[in-house]
Parts: C-alpha cells; structure tokens; sequence
C-alpha cells in the first residue's frame, strides 16, 4: 500500500515507522531540522513496543515529490490543518483515504472544502509519543492504538485495506461504524488530561494521586460529555467510569504532548481544545466552567515563548 505520512510527528512517525518496517510503502513529510536529519541518519524509534532504526527512509518536503497514494495519515498540529490540507492536494488520487488522526473534533469539517469530504475519513489514535530530537520518535508506554471510518459507517474497500496493512504492521487497530462517537470520546479526554495536565504541569501519575486534581480531571470530562450529548452524539452511560479506568491505566510518567509544547515553549493546541470546549459549550448553553478556566489561564502560552 502507497501511504504518505503528513507529517512525520509522534502519531505519524510512530505509525509511519511501524508501517514502514512491515513492508509497506511509506513516503514521510518532514521540514527543517527533522527532515535534515531523516534524510540524513533515517528515522529511529524508542519504544517499548520494539524499537527500529529506518535507513534510508523515503521523506520529502513537498507532497509534489510523492505524488498520489493510496492513503494519508493526517496528523498535523490543528492550527497547520487548513495549510497543510492544501499541501496535501498532490497526494490525491480519485479514491485516496486520508484519514485525519488529529486531537480536536473539527478537523473534517475543516478539511471538505479543501480536500473533498469524499476523500476523507474520521480517526482516532490512541498513543503517547513525540519527537524526541530531530529523527527520533519517542513513545511512552506501550498503548498504541487507531480506530478509523468512513463517515457514514460502511466498511469501504479502502478502510479495509489499510486496516489490514496496520494489523499487518503488528498495529492494534480497528474500523468503526460511529467514528464521531469515537473522537468525541477521545476528545473528551484529551482535551481534559491536555488542559488539565498544563495546568499543574504534571505527568498522569502524580495528576491522579491528588484526589483533587483526579476530582479536577474528570470533572473536565464530565463537561465535554455533556457537551457531546447537546452536540447530538450520546458517549454512553458508562462513559465517566470508562475514562476513570483508562486513566488508572495510563503509564504514570505519560504527559499530554501539549504540555510538552508548553514545557518546550512551543505553540499550543489550546484554541481547538479547552478553547473549543469553551466556545462551543458557550453556544450551546452548557455549563464548562473548568475548560473556561483552562483556556483563560493558558491563554499567555498560546503562541508559544517569546
């Protein structure tokens, strides 16, 4: 299977790696620094799942050196989602899957008009990994997981196929048949453990062995649940004690990859996350006191350092 990785971060390079290593035909896209170095040594992975060392790998600035592919693993940073749709333009064939494995629950409505809402397919990735230095991708514990769909649920010829190239890849991956219920539910915890997680700069661990901040950590969840529900996608009755039980799974020494950011003095995706809970909780006359906060008392790291 042809599939191009935009772009080579934690999710993509992990996954891109993984897929790569098993045989498939994978073009990465990098810039700067880390596509320096990829060129130049290959991509490394560190983790506990198995390591690799990928030399050479194929990596590209531009999506006009690839040309179209089968698939595309999308997962930029929210705020490149409109740009980077657009470098993605070469990539598409008449029946190209790209499949959008971003954290915020926008991302295809954000990218139809770009990309054609035909091309797209909704994603979720379950996985704690960043870059660790340019070339190197570092994963943290052993959960590494995709669930995907088509928007309307069928089990289309090509879901089906790069289903099988991940399992092929020794990827726990799964199609869905209700892939918005599945990034709303992602989302809730991810944007609740990445607000939360900032706020008092600590990994999972030591966030769930103050009962207060656990209390906090929920609570944030709690909202975006309730928020879904006015969105029109119900998470189940036994959504919060789900959530509880992922988090007491959750490697202690995880963090949220935006308090990595915040810790690097990098951009954050606070605006498509507890900003957005915020927003969209605002307009649809849900109570989310604690994403308010979040997104208030982050706002100064938004852009990143000085």
């Amino acid at each position: 299977m042809r599939i191009a990785v935009l772009a080579t971060g934690g999710v993509g390079g992990y996954f891109g790696a993984r897929l790569a290593a098993s045989g498939e035909e994978v073009h990465f896209l990098a810039r700067g620094r880390h596509l320096a170095a990829l060129r130049a040594h290959g991509l490394t992975l560190e983790s506990a799942n198995g390591n690799l060392q990928l030399e050479p790998i194929r990596v590209a600035e531009d999506a006009r050196e690839i040309g179209p592919v089968d698939a595309v693993i999308f997962a930029v940073k929210l705020w490149d989602t409109e740009a980077a749709g657009r470098s993605a333009l070469p990539l598409l064939a008449p029946d190209t899957a790209v499949i959008s494995f971003q954290n915020g629950v926008d991302s295809l409505d954000r990218l139809a008009p770009i990309l054609g809402a035909s091309h797209l397919l909704g994603g979720a990735a379950y996985i704690g990994s960043t870059i660790a230095a340019p070339g190197v991708i570092r994963h943290t514990g052993t959960l590494a997981r995709l669930l995907f769909g088509e928007s309307d649920g069928r089990e289309s010829a090509r879901a089906k196929a790069f289903l099988a190239a991940c399992r092929k890849a020794g990827i726990e991956a799964e199609l869905s048949p209700e892939i918005a219920r599945e990034i709303w539910a992602k989302f809730a915890l991810l944007a609740s453990f990445s607000g939360i997680g900032c706020l008092a700069r600590l990994p999972i661990g030591r966030m769930r062995g103050e009962p207060e901040t656990l209390e906090l950590l929920m609570g944030a969840i709690a909202e975006v649940t309730a928020l879904a529900r006015a969105k029109g996608v119900e998470l189940g009755p036994d959504f919060l004690a789900s959530q509880a039980k992922r988090i007491a799974a959750m490697p202690a020494e995880m963090k949220p990859s935006m308090l990595v950011d915040l810790e690097h003095g990098n951009r954050l995706e606070l605006d498509w996350l507890s900003g957005t809970v915020a927003h969209l909780a605002e307009a649809a006359g849900v109570p989310a006191p604690i994403h308010h906060v979040v997104a208030a008392a982050l706002k100064p790291h938004a852009m990143g350092a000085a």
